[in-house]
């Protein structure tokens, strides 16, 4: 079913934020850190994913993140709904549910097998496709992902996700170089702000966050890692 009512995207972010925190998918530990997938080390883990096992939640996200792109795009912008491999996929399966529209995915890159896909369902020649992530650091990801879409005869110029790091300065004038809008429901910014609000984490691993979110190099070097 489609939403129709929402809250204003303020509202929606505290909430997100606040679910996600909930839901354990929010990490912070400043002495035994994170490596995350580019290899480097950092005080911060966020977990998307785990909103799927948690029905409630799922569905009230899920919600919110159709109605802001309806919102901001329009209801009949898209044709289809696709996701990006692995992790959006369940995601944009629920929202293509909610916005009544066909599903597709991209995979990374084509199979090696087959027909050598690198588009799984259908996704016709022409179709205004919407790309669902769980998430985006600084959109790199999702070039890839938009440009695979583009080679196959759609056009992809919107991609939405739970949660944006919000860190990186040039990732949205980046994406709208390549053509692409980026529409999210949280931000590092917004998940702290609920996390302090609520007494989530203790002030001091709050503070060391904060500086690594406002420079992470720098935060890097200042204790010897690469």
């Amino acid at each position: 079913m489609i939403p129709t009512t929402y809250p204003d995207d303020a509202t929606m972010a505290q909430m997100t934020a606040r679910m996600l925190l909930d839901i354990r998918a929010v990490h912070f530990d400043t002495d035994t850190l994170f490596t995350h997938a580019s290899g480097k080390q950092a005080p911060t883990y966020i977990d998307c994913r785990k909103l799927i096992s948690h029905p409630r939640i799922r569905s009230t996200v899920m919600d919110f993140l159709t109605c802001k792109v309806m919102r901001a795009a329009g209801l009949e912008a898209f044709d289809n709904i696709a996701g990006g491999e692995t992790a959006g996929i369940p995601f944009a399966a629920l929202v293509a549910e909610r916005m009544a529209l066909p599903m597709s995915y991209v995979r990374k890159k084509p199979k090696g097998y087959g027909r050598a896909a690198q588009i799984e369902g259908e996704m016709p020649e022409g179709a205004r496709v919407l790309l669902v992530e769980d998430l985006t650091t600084d959109g790199g990801s999702k070039l890839k992902f938009v440009d695979a879409i583009r080679a196959a005869g759609a056009t992809c110029g919107h991609t939405a996700v739970v949660f944006y790091y919000g860190i990186f300065d040039d990732t949205i004038d980046r994406l709208a170089t390549h053509g692409l809008t980026l529409h999210w429901l949280c931000t590092w910014a917004d998940v702290i702000a609920e996390a302090r609000r609520a007494g989530d984490f203790d002030e001091a691993t709050l503070a060391d966050v904060e500086r690594f979110l406002a420079d992470p190099d720098g935060w890097r070097d200042a204790r010897g890692l690469d």
